[in-house]
């Protein structure tokens, strides 16, 4: 059986070269929910994302993943699957090659799983297409499939929208409604798009670094 997973954050701060980027946040994420993070661009929500995601390390206080504390008993939460900031791949190889690759580091999905999560997304599993002939949108979408195919415990996506038309953006609400479970927690930084904020359960509104208040 799978259990609920959370996340605490316990008077996290991160500061780079003096500046404040984020202020002693303070927030208990639980499984079951999607949770919508927004806030202007500078307010903090990648960099908030990026310590949650084991990217890098908070200045101050500590986060907890299922009563582990990051950084000193786990270097990484233990099963995430991350859409932060432009998705970078092997230039060389195609989308499907890409995440056999990625997929091998773990070795617990088959082939046929990384196919049925491209075909969710709208990629063609086929396309014989190297990754840097990819449009934008195409770059984004095997973003996402990394993002879900390992089927894990936390899914953050940082505006996952981004470079998507309006079929890829319904493509992807069913995708992330498909994988809302009791023992997950989804985690979108979103940016005006009204499509993806529907999804959400709870929001998260961050300003100048620190948490403003709660919907």
């Amino acid at each position: 059986d799978v259990k609920p997973v959370d996340i605490i954050l316990n008077n996290v701060s991160k500061t780079i070269n003096k500046s404040v980027i984020l202020n002693e946040i303070n927030y208990h994420f639980k499984s079951g929910f999607i949770y919508g993070i927004k806030g202007s661009n500078g307010s903090g929500k990648t960099m908030m994302l990026k310590l949650i995601s084991g990217l890098l390390r908070p200045t101050s206080g500590e986060i907890k993943i299922s009563n582990k504390i990051l950084y000193k008993d786990i270097d990484f939460p233990e099963s995430i699957g991350i859409l932060i900031e432009n998705p970078a791949f092997m230039p060389n190889l195609t989308g499907l090659k890409n995440l056999k690759c990625i997929s091998l580091i773990k070795d617990k999905i088959k082939t046929e799983e990384i196919y049925n999560i491209m075909l969710d997304i709208g990629l063609d599993p086929n396309d014989k297409r190297h990754f840097k002939k990819y449009s934008l949108g195409m770059k984004q979408k095997l973003g996402i499939a990394c993002a879900f195919m390992e089927n894990p415990d936390i899914i953050i996506l940082d505006e996952p929208t981004n470079a998507l038309d309006s079929e890829s953006v319904n493509k992807l609400k069913e995708l992330i409604l498909k994988y809302k479970d009791n023992n997950r927690i989804i985690l979108i930084a979103v940016h005006e798009n009204y499509e993806i904020e529907t999804l959400c359960d709870k929001f998260i509104y961050l300003k100048d670094g620190s948490l403003t208040n709660e919907i």
